[in-house]
């Protein structure tokens, strides 16, 4: 199988490392500073005190990488608009397109039961002109959700924090040769992979507690711990959660966990700065539609009360603005 993975930041560097170390064809497109350190020293992997190097094939023009059989798109969502044709090359005609990234995917809503209540199942606020979807078609793509957490402290080294699981799916649900196929390179390359027969779920349900702890520590600076912690911050995030859970249950996506069960599985995990934070810290763009601008637009569309998303969205979104982080006001 040969694999391309578009973006080398901390997930995409920690799947191509480990993809390219198990002996799979690997290659990478990406650029800048991290192109060249990846050229330069290669792909470096710091994970359990131990560094090591992955030599694979990068450039900054898919044109030179050509046809493979699976693309991993991990890139951050606000940059994938701009993106998605420039991936053509990589294309061949059975190329398998699999989004390893935060939140709703482009293709979330076209992929929904045909007796969902939505008649346009295009979302605005992820793909608001259809590129991304023309580029990447829904007949391309398997989906994907990381349970995982990394880190680059630098271009072209990454560091590896803990988990490592990936849930992989048809979109529609069901099984396929091509899951099985993607799930066992991941597996080949020690990912706690696993076949997903209704992967939506598995996106919502990863979504319903990523959408309040990301933006919230990026609006407070804290860590997962402090926010769990404080009573307050805690409640607010809870009725965030109940207001997504209702979102969920209209376009087939339930969810029977309590919100206060979903908290108690974060804070067994310790302390850790989220994505969002950590874009935050280092002046990235926000990946906050993904995350809870397309949560919002699904519920406005279907009549949902959410007056806690609305809240965290405004609240980050002109924390975002004023720091340069997210597109200005139309």
């Amino acid at each position: 199988m040969k694999i391309a993975v578009v973006g080398l930041g901390a997930v995409g560097g920690l799947i191509a490392a480990r993809l390219a170390m198990a002996g799979l064809e690997v290659c990478a497109l990406t650029r800048g500073a991290t192109l060249a350190a990846v050229r330069a020293r290669g792909l470096r992997l710091l994970a359990d005190g131990e560094e090591k190097v992955a030599r694979i094939a990068a450039s900054d023009d898919a044109r030179t990488l050509g046809p493979q059989d699976l693309v991993i798109v991990a890139l951050k969502g606000p940059t994938l608009a701009d993106t998605a044709a420039s991936l053509h090359p990589l294309l061949g005609p059975q190329t398998i397109v699999m989004p390893a990234m935060n939140g709703v995917p482009w293709w979330f809503l076209d992929a929904a039961p045909a007796d969902a209540v939505l008649s346009d199942r295009r979302l605005a606020s992820i793909d608001p002109d259809g590129r991304i979807g023309a580029a990447l078609p829904l007949a391309r793509v398997l989906g994907c959700v990381v349970h995982l957490t990394c880190s680059s402290p630098e271009p072209g080294l990454i560091r590896h924090g803990f988990g490592d699981r990936l849930i992989v799916g048809e979109p529609g649900g069901g099984t396929s040769a091509r899951v099985d196929r993607v799930h066992a390179a991941l597996a080949r390359a020690g990912f706690q992979a696993e076949a997903s027969t209704d992967i939506r779920h598995a996106i919502w349900y990863k979504l319903w507690g990523n959408m309040t702890m990301n933006p919230v520590s990026a609006l407070t600076g804290a860590e997962s711990h402090h926010i769990i912690d404080d009573p307050l911050v805690l409640a607010f995030m809870l009725g965030t959660m109940e207001e997504a859970r209702r979102i969920g249950a209209r376009i087939g996506c339930v969810i029977e966990q309590s919100g206060e069960e979903r908290m108690a599985v974060a804070r067994e995990l310790g302390a850790f700065k989220t994505s969002m934070l950590q874009d935050c810290l280092a002046g990235r763009p926000l990946e906050l539609d993904a995350l809870v601008g397309a949560v919002h637009e699904i519920g406005t569309r279907l009549g949902v009360t959410m007056p806690n998303i609305g809240a965290l969205l405004g609240l980050t979104r002109l924390m975002a603005r004023e720091r340069g982080l997210y597109p200005p006001a139309a």
